[in-house]
């Protein structure tokens, strides 16, 4: 059974200030999602599955969708507010987005196998790929509560112009997660790294934490997880205009409770995404680099 790459896409992307899942950064105006699908396809992954949202789904599909529809089976899901749970009626003054959780969540319906979840925006190396797929691959068991993640160290993973949120993790001897914890208003800080915590306090990091990047292996048993996680979410917070859900609170809380465990494969790759609109040239000269190493064609999809 090959694996799905389930990609999330239907962002909106307030700082960069336009829809930066669909910008391009390579030759050929390949976007980071090309590469990550190349990757994907190397590493023997069968199937992708974007989570969109309707109102760029006919630029998304011209732009993106279309290069691999004749290569691999490709599906799209929406990622829309009104899209929730049976019983759940969507807030008036809701605007923004319910968070990656909710977006994993709309996909339900679309994966009936192992399957990976990347950000449409994050360039997370071949290498991650490789090891992920050979976690999914070795799974029997779609309702088994065993699942995986990349750990990406931290000052591989930073913006040279903003501060980002980073999910650092804890883990066991073994490898295990133990604990993600979401620090916001983290920046370089030369080869370290410093945060800024809700109260204006300033604290240092190595730098040589590992952190989630939103790079997970899951099976299908996660979605009943997600779901429960969300009514709880939705029930407490679905009235605040801005709260959303991520993905790493959900399996945070499940792991706390004992109900999955996670396996953590390190990986040396050096992220980059694009968060801010000065990250867009710095990634566009890094896959030119790629390039030139050899480690992408000049043109993916020939």
């Amino acid at each position: 059974m090959k694996p799905t790459l389930l990609v999330l896409a239907a962002g909106i992307g307030s700082r960069f200030g336009g829809l930066k899942q669909i910008s391009a950064v390579g030759p050929g105006n390949s976007t980071i999602i090309d590469y990550s699908v190349y990757d994907a396809w190397r590493a023997g992954f069968g199937k992708i599955v974007f989570v969109i949202r309707k109102a760029i789904e006919v630029e998304f599909k011209a732009t993106v969708g279309r290069k691999f529809e004749q290569r691999l089976p490709v599906e799209y899901v929406y990622q829309e507010l009104d899209r929730l749970p049976s019983g759940i009626e969507l807030p008036a003054e809701r605007t923004r987005p319910w968070g990656t959780a909710h977006a994993l969540w709309v996909a339900r319906a679309a994966v009936q196998e192992p399957f990976a979840v990347i950000n449409a925006d994050d360039f997370y190396g071949r290498s991650s790929f490789q090891m992920l797929a050979g976690f999914l691959k070795t799974v029997q068991d779609c309702g088994s509560n065993e699942y995986a993640m990349i750990g990406y160290i931290l000052r591989n993973t930073l913006s040279e112009f903003g501060a980002v949120s980073r999910g650092v993790c804890q883990l066991d001897g073994d490898g295990y997660l133990q604990h993600v914890v979401e620090l916001r208003n983290v920046t370089r800080n030369g080869n370290r790294a410093r945060y800024v915590d809700e109260s204006g306090t300033g604290h240092g990091l190595t730098g040589s934490e590992t952190v989630s990047m939103n790079m997970w292996g899951f099976v299908p048993s996660i979605f009943d997880h997600v779901q429960d996680q969300l009514l709880e979410f939705l029930t407490r917070q679905g009235r605040a205009s801005s709260a959303e859900v991520f993905i790493p609170t959900v399996i945070d809380r499940l792991i706390s409770r004992g109900q999955v465990r996670v396996s953590v494969f390190p990986s040396n790759e050096l992220w980059f995404g694009i968060t801010y609109q000065q990250d867009l040239p710095y990634v566009v000269d890094r896959f030119q680099d790629l390039v030139k190493q050899g480690i992408y064609p000049e043109k993916l999809w020939d």
